[in-house]
């Protein structure tokens, strides 16, 4: 029988983002191909630390033991090296357990062109150049930034964060606030179009289905009290009243319900986060991502919309200044 991949949710993840490769990165950019190759082959049992993207990973994965039945969720390993180069990411696969059989092996070439046939609902990668270019062809993606590698294994829980726009929205309102960096004609604008609800942005059709997920958890709950709920979604978002009205609009249009949602008006987010903890957090715009609480929250950047235009410098701006105008929809 063929596997239904079609009616999984499906994350693609590569090896850069799932393990520390920057060891043998390193060997790659001082030596060249060859010698990464010599030195993978010579280093063959010798297992990947955890990289930025593995705890969520693996308490992703989990979903299928906990939902069977179902096995709703699936990752697949894309990887820009050879199949015999890759053996060694393979066997540090096996070693931690994760349930990854599937897997793209390009030989140097990108490997985000194949996301569709996957049916992945989000591909990470720390390889900045693949981000951008499928975030440019409408592929959801995200670039997962250095932190430290914080997995407590009695830590069942899966917990996501998301900004709102430019990540589950598109990048309407932004663009908006943007044209005069004035609050007042943003909240005018999304006070207008309350009952209007937002375009899709990229990451929109992973939050449903995760919500998908939920609703199956919402049934097994029934069915057995005893049953420990994993999936738990917040929307962190720079928005407050009365501009939160459109937020709610959108969600109820998608037939979704995150189990926390945060309106911010400005402050620094990881006030938030640090309470949370999310095993992975989503955000178009790095002066949000750079506040991470002692750096042990996984972030990930999403390079979509407006807010990842290059900005205009104004005389003796500095460019972090120049990128961190403007946090109405954030």
């Amino acid at each position: 029988m063929p596997f239904p991949i079609e009616q999984k949710l499906v994350i693609g993840v590569a090896s850069s983002a799932l393990f520390d490769l920057s060891e043998s990165h390193q060997v790659y950019l001082e030596h060249g191909a060859e010698a990464y190759r010599d030195y993978q082959e010579r280093h063959l049992d010798t297992i990947l630390g955890k990289g930025v993207a593995f705890p969520f990973i693996r308490r992703f994965l989990n979903i299928n033991r906990w939902l069977p039945q179902q096995a709703p969720v699936e990752v697949v390993l894309f990887s820009r090296n050879s199949p015999e180069t890759g053996l060694r990411v393979m066997r540090s696969i096996a070693h931690h357990g994760l349930d990854i059989s599937r897997a793209a092996f390009m030989n140097g070439k990108p490997p985000y062109p194949y996301l569709p046939a996957f049916n992945a609902s989000l591909f990470l990668s720390a390889n900045e150049d693949d981000v951008k270019n499928a975030i440019a062809v409408d592929y959801p993606a995200g670039l997962v930034l250095p932190s430290k590698i914080a997995d407590e294994d009695g830590d069942l829980e899966l917990r996501v964060a998301f900004d709102f726009d430019g990540v589950l929205a598109d990048d309407e309102s932004e663009t908006v606030f943007k044209r005069n960096n004035d609050l007042d004609e943003f909240h005018a604008h999304e006070t207008l179009h309350v009952a209007r609800p937002h375009s899709v942005g990229p990451l929109a059709a992973l939050f449903r289905q995760l919500a998908v997920l939920q609703r199956l958890e919402d049934d097994a709950a029934r069915a057995d009290p005893a049953y420990r709920r994993i999936v738990r979604i917040a929307i962190i978002t720079a928005r407050n009243a009365p501009s939160h009205e459109r937020v709610v609009t959108t969600l109820k249009s998608w037939g979704v319900s995150p189990d926390e949602t945060f309106f911010l008006g400005g402050m620094d987010k990881s006030r938030v986060l640090g309470v949370f903890k999310p095993h992975i957090f989503f955000d178009d715009q790095m002066s949000h991502l750079r506040a991470a609480p002692g750096g042990t929250i996984p972030m990930v950047h999403v390079p979509f919309g407006i807010a990842n235009r290059r900005p205009v410098q104004a005389p003796g701006e500095s460019e972090s200044e120049a990128e961190g105008k403007g946090v109405a929809g954030a």
